[in-house]
């Protein structure tokens, strides 16, 4: 592979392929692109009794790219991890060029979870989320979808299938049909920091409200 370069990894996401390395101190990085990728539809978001629970009586905090380094790194901080170095280093650069963002969890000045990924047109490619209380993944990935409907965002690329995701609504496709999405969501016009700040309460009384 040549040298990678947060251009080439924009590229990458392009074509519908994205990095990774076997472990944190494995120089190496490999392209992949799975025959069958995870996506999660912003329409699709499954919002559970329990969750809506925690949303409405938690007395957390989110915020937008306040600690984009901390979420790589509590994303990072786990026995078997894909981020090494260098992958921290470009999507660091990434996120300095605005084409990386995160989602953070705060209980009072306490980081205790968080999501990232990077975006490209209308599209958002999820890198991987953390979580250091009970909830508090899946409360940040509730602010990132309903932040991603009110910027304008279509696709939602979560790359894998876990039990946790398909819990929350996420489903595979086949490599062409996500190539067809790609195509149509990476040339549209959207944003992710133009819609206010959001409380969990208020994310949540949004999506109970349509779904």
């Amino acid at each position: 592979m040549p040298e990678l370069t947060p251009e080439l990894l924009l590229h990458g996401y392009s074509v519908g392929i994205f990095p990774m390395s076997e472990s944190r101190d494995d120089p190496e990085i490999f392209w992949v692109d799975p025959r069958r990728r995870g996506i999660l539809s912003l329409d699709g978001f499954h919002i559970s009794r329990s969750l809506r629970r925690a949303m409405q009586r938690t007395p957390w905090t989110v915020t937008i790219d306040r600690d984009f380094e901390g979420v790589v790194d509590g994303c990072a901080d786990r026995e078997d991890t894909w981020i090494n170095a260098e992958i921290r280093a470009l999507y660091l650069a990434l996120h300095e060029r605005e084409q990386a963002h995160s989602i953070e969890v705060w209980d009072n000045e306490s980081l205790v979870g968080g999501v990232y990924g990077v975006v490209l047109g209308g599209a958002f490619f999820g890198e991987s989320m953390f979580s250091r209380r009970t909830n508090a993944s899946k409360i940040a990935l509730a602010c990132l979808v309903d932040r991603l409907k009110q910027g304008g965002f279509t696709l939602f690329d979560t790359q894998f299938i876990t039990d946790h995701l398909a819990s929350l609504g996420a489903i595979e496709i086949t490599r062409a049909q996500y190539h067809a999405q790609l195509a149509a969501a990476k040339s549209r016009v959207a944003s992710f920091t133009a819609a206010p700040d959001a409380s969990p309460q208020e994310v949540m009384q949004r999506m109970t409200q349509i779904s």
